[in-house]
């Protein structure tokens, strides 16, 4: 019999899966797709599916706190107390004899937007110092490059209700498929649905997703930048571009315009090893 249920999110990758997690009388941990949430509506991938298996298998986790007093003494059981008291103890005496830069935090990226908050709180507005960094950070650092360079903020200008109202999806360099299958499983459907959508896949490898696409460019690893500029060459000389939105929100666009000029079709198929005919059908879609 089913003791209680808490709605949740899945804690395995960034798509933000809603979990619905119950629990019975024997303790034991199960798990359901949310069907009310707005960006799995019920829907899990496997990993998903067997959170419950993770939480109700202990044989390989720390359910305790444990603390040796020296290197040279096995760890032992202890309470909360007293392991909470030992690291501050620790951290104290550190941060005193060295200053509070003499310290850092390295945060796990499997953790809510509250979890980093309070760890960014303890550090920075406690111990006084910035010296955090987490797995988050690093793995989306060039992604905020990114963003800043080309929308002027770190912001991802969409939000996954666009994927039922999009008409044409450029993939690149990533196989969601495998690795956001939730997210692949509203496109799949969305094309199911209207199959004018288009799907354009940039990747080196044949993916699940690049077997899915209208369009595969298999183009060298290393040419992305070649490629992007070629298609730009491609949609200026269509002119299918918004020049009033250029002239009022962008910088530097006739440094860019020399730039995809600078570079022929021809020069850029041979580079990338994309064939020439494909940008003229890419211009289609």
């Amino acid at each position: 019999m089913i003791q209680s249920e808490v709605k949740t999110t899945c804690s395995y990758c960034g798509v933000g899966c809603g979990i619905v997690v119950k629990k019975d009388n024997n303790n034991k941990v199960f798990v359901e797709g949310d069907k009310d949430h707005p960006v799995n509506k019920g829907m899990l991938c496997s990993k998903g599916m067997n959170l419950h298996y993770v939480a109700n298998d202990t044989s390989d986790r720390i359910l305790y706190p444990e603390m040796r007093w020296s290197r040279s003494h096995p760890r032992e059981r202890v309470s909360w107390d007293d392991a909470l008291d030992r690291a501050a103890s620790v951290f104290k005496s550190i941060i005193k004899k060295h200053g509070p830069d003499s310290v850092g935090f390295y945060v796990s990226g499997q953790s809510l937007t509250e979890e980093y908050y309070i760890a960014n709180k303890l550090t920075k507005g406690f111990l006084g110092t910035n010296n955090i960094d987490t797995n988050s950070r690093l793995c989306m650092s060039s992604a905020v490059v990114g963003y800043k360079k080309t929308f002027g903020e770190d912001s991802v200008p969409i939000s996954y209700a666009d994927i039922e109202l999009a008409d044409a999806f450029l993939i690149t360099g990533a196989n969601p498929a495998w690795c956001h299958p939730i997210l692949f499983r509203r496109l799949e459907k969305h094309k199911e649905e209207h199959p004018d959508v288009k799907i354009i896949v940039v990747d080196p490898r044949k993916t699940d997703t690049a077997n899915f696409a209208d369009l595969h460019l298999q183009l060298l690893p290393g040419t992305d930048v070649i490629l992007y500029n070629a298609i730009g060459r491609c949609l200026y000389k269509r002119g299918l571009i918004d020049e009033d939105f250029i002239n009022k929100h962008t910088e530097g666009f006739q440094e860019y315009k020399d730039l995809i000029f600078s570079t022929s079709l021809k020069q850029a198929s041979k580079l990338c090893g994309v064939p020439e005919r494909i940008f003229g059908k890419l211009q289609i879609l």
